[in-house]
């Protein structure tokens, strides 16, 4: 909760090629500089950075952000963290404020770090000394660098076996809030872990935040979490991210498994992209979170029902964060199998292959909506379109949900209008023949197009006409560009660079977009009388476009049910104003 207004002022006293530097060698190449890039593997150069929009982006991976995202990316840092280090380099102190953590919070979050780094050197000791422990990891095929690498360890069976950790504190309040003990109704406290394989979960500085425990032999939970606390957050965190994130870097996929095991085991056999959800079920930052790491998320479950509601829990976490160059495909194992026993038994290759052959996401989501229906009668593919009406219009990706909103017209047996308005949109496409296909190649939509206009000259938010943002359907770019007109409106918008407006949204549904203005933010070279002229001509080809679809609605209705006279005299006036709606005559 940093104020944007200080985030602004540490982003325009810090060069990002200066910062970049210190990491990365850059070589000047054009306006920009020039590196492989330091988050994946490349033998050509297409890491960019932009003095000009203080910004970078590699065109091979697509990562991309500002000198803040570059130390939480390369140096793993927390947001708080990359924008203290920053401001020290600025010479700026972070201002206190009541949202933000006091001294006294960061020193208590500080001494729960340690207790947590203490609690895992004791698990890992213990499990020197255990010899059914280390027995039943070998048995899971699992050797001594691959659990030290992920910081393996073993809870005894006893009561207060942290006690020997903690022989001075054990009765400290912070082992409580830390969730490493437990204390009852009398006052007495136990150890939470017992008799546990310990998984240390790390956060992304590679801190011990909390633990997974998997039970030896019999006794339930067969696996027991942390509960939450100042450090853990299940909702946020994935087991085994810290380690697998080189991996999925150079490979540009991240398998999401449902067991700690899984991932170790997978990392055993030479597969080490593969994270773990934390006892609950994705969720949206989940996503948010992979995203920034790979283009594609796979997600590994069962095949048994517990493993189907999984995976359309992770479907829906999806859904509003999906973009047309992500992908997510989901894969179902045999009903014997786990990630774990399938590698083990089929080997890596035999998993390599089942990731390629994954169902995509659009396939298993009408999966689901198909299921129990009778498509044959008209009963069916009513349900078909009304149960849609939940997922497909919160798909965030406008040309993939395209492409469910055609396929749900061929199920349906109604026209692809017909789906987009008993789902609530409005129809894409304006006046084209249904049988007409829709261009394939990169068309910037028109609302991109002012997007882009007016994060490279702001002033000129002042000169669009207000009502006709009303025109746009409800997406993220729309939501983008109210952002922008409020930013303008309150004068943050003319006074901040534009990469101190992409951080106002980080780890937000908006920030694709606002990476997106950064990236093809226009050159200097086109002044403020060329970009008020293309405004212009835009804004008519808005009122243009909004004419058409009105044009079009009267049309269906004449050719179903006859237009009245008011309804044809408006049609003959909406035909009117469409020739003179044109680029270069007057509005």
């Amino acid at each position: 909760m940093i104020p944007a207004s200080f985030v602004e002022q540490v982003l325009a006293r810090i060069d990002i090629v200066d910062l970049i530097e210190r990491y990365v060698p850059l070589k000047k190449g054009g306006a920009n500089y020039m590196a492989c890039c330091p988050f994946h593997n490349e033998k050509s150069p297409s890491f960019s950075v932009s003095p000009a929009k203080q910004f970078y982006h590699c065109f091979g991976c697509g990562a991309h952000g500002t000198a803040v995202g570059f130390l939480m990316e390369y140096a793993g840092l927390s947001f708080p963290d990359a924008m203290k280090e920053l401001a020290g380099q600025a010479g700026l102190q972070i201002p206190d404020d009541a949202s933000m953590p006091s001294p006294a919070d960061r020193a208590r979050s500080q001494s729960l770090l340690e207790i947590m780094s203490i609690a895992s050197r004791h698990y890992r000791d213990q499990l020197k000394h255990a010899p059914q422990a280390i027995e039943y990891l070998k048995k899971r095929g699992l050797t001594g660098e691959i659990a030290a690498r992920f910081g393996i360890g073993f809870a005894p069976d006893d009561w207060q076996g942290l006690h020997a950790a903690f022989p001075k504190n054990y009765d400290d309040a912070a082992l409580l809030e830390a969730g490493l003990v437990i204390q009852n109704d009398a006052g007495r406290r136990y150890d939470r872990f017992r008799n546990r394989i310990m998984f240390p979960i790390l956060d992304q500085r590679g801190n011990v935040i909390a633990f997974g425990g998997r039970v030896i032999g019999a006794g339930e939970p067969k696996y027991l979490n942390s509960p939450e606390t100042p450090l853990f957050e299940k909702g946020r965190e994935l087991y085994g991210l810290s380690q697998a994130r080189q991996a999925i870097r150079e490979g540009g996929t991240v398998v999401v498994v449902e067991g700690y095991m899984d991932v170790v085991a997978l990392a055993q056999y030479g597969f080490g992209a593969a994270v773990a959800t934390l006892g609950t079920a994705t969720t949206p930052t989940h996503i948010q979170k992979l995203f920034r790491q790979a283009e594609r998320i796979v997600f590994c479950f069962d095949g048994d029902n517990a493993g189907r509601k999984a995976a359309r829990r992770a479907l829906e976490a999806s859904l509003e964060h999906l973009a047309d160059d992500k992908i997510v495909r989901f894969l179902f194992l045999p009903q014997q199998h786990d990630p774990d026993s399938f590698v083990r038994e089929q080997g890596l290759e035999a998993f390599r292959r089942a990731l390629d052959e994954a169902t995509p996401l659009t396939e298993f989501l009408l999966r689901e909506l198909r299921q129990d229906l009778d498509l044959n009668t008209a009963e069916g593919r009513a349900k078909l379109v009304h149960d849609a009406k939940e997922m497909v219009p919160r798909v965030a990706a406008p040309v993939l949900r395209l492409q469910l909103i055609r396929m749900l017209a061929d199920d349906s047996g109604l026209a692809q209008p017909e789906v987009e308005r008993a789902l609530g949109l409005k129809p894409s496409h304006r006046g084209r023949a249904a049988s007409q296909p829709t261009p394939r190649h990169n068309v910037v939509s028109p609302l991109r197009q002012l997007l882009r206009l007016l994060a490279a000259h702001p002033a000129l938010c002042g000169q669009l006409a207000s009502e006709l943002v009303t025109e746009f359907d409800e997406s993220l770019e729309k939501s983008a560009l109210i952002a922008l007109l409020d930013a303008f409106d309150d004068g943050a918008l003319q006074r901040s660079s534009f990469a101190a407006m992409y951080e106002r949204f980080r780890e937000s549904p908006l920030e694709p977009v606002f990476a997106d203005l950064l990236t093809h933010l226009q050159d200097d070279s086109c002044s403020e009388e060329t970009a008020a002229a293309m405004l212009s001509d835009l804004q008519i080809k808005l009122r243009r476009n909004a004419v058409e679809r009105a044009i079009e609605a009267l049309q269906h209705a004449a050719s179903t049910r006859g237009l009245s006279p008011d309804e044809n005299q408006q049609l003959v006036s909406l035909l009117t104003q469409k020739q003179k709606l044109r680029p270069g005559q007057s509005k």
